[in-house]
C-alpha cells in the first residue's frame, strides 16, 4: 500500500475491534477510539454469543407491531417501549412501522443470511488463527413450549431452507436426543446446525490482545467531544483528552453514533434496545447446545462451565436501569422450558444490561456517508453484533480501502435516512 495511512476506529465494541483487526492486516497505522475502561460496559461484553445464519428476518418485520402491543400489557414480557414525545423517537416509530412489511423482509433475508454465513466463516477463521472464543459449532435449538408456537417456526424453517440455511424440524423426544444434558419441557424445536456459540468476554480479550500485538492502539476513557474538519474532509476528532488525527475515519459507536454524527449534519437513526442478562457460574444442567426459547425470547447458551440467559427488548433513550419485573421476565421462562432450574438458581445473579443500537428498518449501516469524504460509518447492529462483527469488520476495512466489498453493502447505505 505504500507509505502506511492512519486510521482512527470509533468504538471499541466487536465492530470497532473487528474492523481494527482486518485494517491492520491490510497494513494501516490503527487507533481505536472508547468511551469506557478496559472491559467497561458495552453491548459485546455481556451478550448471547451467538452466531446465526438463522436469523435473517429483521426486528422490522409484518405483525411485530401487533405483537408489541400485546406484550406491552404485561411487564415482565419480552418486548416494551418507553415512549417519548421526542421528534427522534417518533420519526424512528413512523420509519419503523413503514418497514414492517413482507416487501422489506424479502428483500433484507438475503443480505442478513449473506452477512451471517461471511461471519461464521471468519470466526472460523480466526479461531485457526488463534483467536481464543471458544467457539462451538454445535448448532442453534429454537425450543417451542407450545404448539402453535412450534407451527410458525416449522414455516420459518422452510423459509429458511428456501433460502439455502439448513434447518431441521425435531419432536421433543427429537430435541432431547440431540442434547441429553439438559431436561426440557416444549413442544418441539426447529434446529439451525449451522449456527454457532462462543464466550464473548473470551472473545474480546482474544482479539484485543491480537490488535495490540500487530500494533494498533486502544485509547480507553476517550469521549468523543466534536470532530475537527477540512472542507468535506475530517481531519482529527476531539476527544476528552485532546486531538486524534487521521487519514481515514471509522464510526463504530454503538447506540451512541447517532448523537456523534449530528454536529457532521449526518442522521443515521437509531434508539437504544436494552437487553439483559444472568449468568450462573454453576448450573444445575449445562445444555452443549444454544437455544433460543421461542415464546418467551430468552436466549441461552453455554460458555465453557457457565451458562447464560439474555434477553428482552426495551426499546427507547440509552439509559442503563435495571428493570426488576424483566429480570423476572427471564427467570420464570427459564423455568418453564428447562425445569430444573428454579428462581432460587438466580439469587445473588448480578443481572448484565446492554443498550443494542435498533435501526428503523433493522438492517445495520455500513458504508461511507455522502457528505464526508473519509468518513465510514459501522453501526446499528441491534441483536446482531456479536454475529455479524467478523463481516462487518472486513466489509469497512474494503471500503476504506477503497476495494469491492465481499458482500453487497448498496442497502445498507448510512445516507439512507438522509433528509
Amino acid at each position: 500500500m505504500g507509505t502506511k495511512k492512519d486510521l482512527v476506529i470509533v468504538g471499541g465494541g466487536i465492530i470497532g475491534l473487528s474492523t481494527a483487526y482486518f485494517a491492520l492486516e491490510k497494513g494501516w497505522n490503527v487507533t481505536v477510539v472508547e468511551r469506557n475502561a478496559p472491559h467497561g460496559d458495552n453491548c459485546s461484553q455481556g451478550n448471547s454469543g451467538m452466531i446465526v445464519p438463522s436469523h435473517f428476518v429483521p426486528l422490522a418485520a409484518p405483525g411485530i407491531m401487533g405483537q408489541a402491543i400485546r406484550w406491552m400489557r404485561d411487564p415482565e414480557s419480552p418486548f416494551s417501549l418507553k415512549p417519548s414525545l421526542s421528534l427522534d423517537m417518533l420519526k424512528w416509530g413512523l420509519r419503523f412501522y413503514l418497514a414492517s412489511t413482507r416487501a422489506q423482509v424479502d428483500q433484507a433475508a438475503p443480505i442478513l443470511r449473506d452477512l451471517n454465513l461471511a461471519s461464521r466463516d471468519l470466526y472460523i477463521r480466526w479461531s485457526e488463527a488463534g483467536i481464543d472464543s471458544g467457539l462451538a459449532k454445535k448448532g442453534l435449538l429454537m425450543l417451542c413450549k407450545t404448539d402453535t408456537m412450534l407451527h410458525e417456526e416449522k414455516e420459518l424453517a422452510q423459509e429458511a431452507r428456501d433460502l439455502g440455511i439448513p434447518a431441521q424440524v425435531l419432536d421433543a423426544k427429537e430435541t432431547a436426543a440431540l442434547d441429553p444434558n439438559v431436561t426440557m419441557s416444549i413442544a418441539g424445536s426447529v434446529y439451525y446446525p449451522k449456527d454457532c456459540h462462543l464466550d464473548p468476554s473470551r472473545l474480546i480479550s482474544s482479539l484485543l490482545a491480537s490488535i495490540e500485538a500487530k500494533g494498533g492502539k486502544v485509547l480507553w476513557n476517550h469521549h468523543v467531544t466534536g470532530w475537527k474538519k477540512l472542507g468535506s474532509s475530517i481531519v482529527a476528532l476531539e476527544t476528552s483528552h485532546g486531538e486524534v488525527t487521521a487519514d481515514e475515519f471509522v464510526l463504530c459507536g454503538g447506540v451512541w453514533s447517532d448523537d456523534l454524527v449530528k454536529p457532521l449534519r449526518l442522521s443515521i437513526p437509531m434508539l437504544a434496545g436494552k437487553g439483559y442478562s444472568l449468568t450462573l457460574p454453576t448450573p444445575i444442567e449445562l445444555p452443549s447446545v444454544c437455544s433460543i426459547l421461542c415464546e418467551a425470547r430468552v436466549a441461552v447458551t453455554p460458555m465453557g462451565d457457565k451458562l447464560r440467559f439474555g434477553g428482552t427488548m426495551t426499546i427507547g433513550k440509552p439509559d442503563q436501569v435495571i428493570a426488576p419485573e424483566k429480570i423476572r421476565g427471564i427467570t420464570k421462562s427459564a423455568a418453564s422450558y428447562l425445569p430444573r432450574f428454579k428462581a432460587q438458581h438466580f439469587d445473588g445473579i448480578q443481572p448484565w444490561v446492554g443498550l443494542r443500537p435498533v435501526t428503523p428498518d433493522g438492517l445495520p449501516y455500513i458504508g461511507r456517508t455522502n457528505n464526508w469524504k473519509n468518513l465510514t460509518v459501522a453501526a446499528g447492529h441491534a441483536m446482531m453484533g456479536l454475529s455479524l462483527g467478523p463481516i462487518t469488520g472486513q466489509l469497512t476495512t474494503q471500503i476504506v480501502a477503497g476495494e469491492r466489498t465481499t458482500v453487497s453493502v448498496e442497502r445498507l447505505s448510512p445516507d439512507r435516512y438522509a433528509a
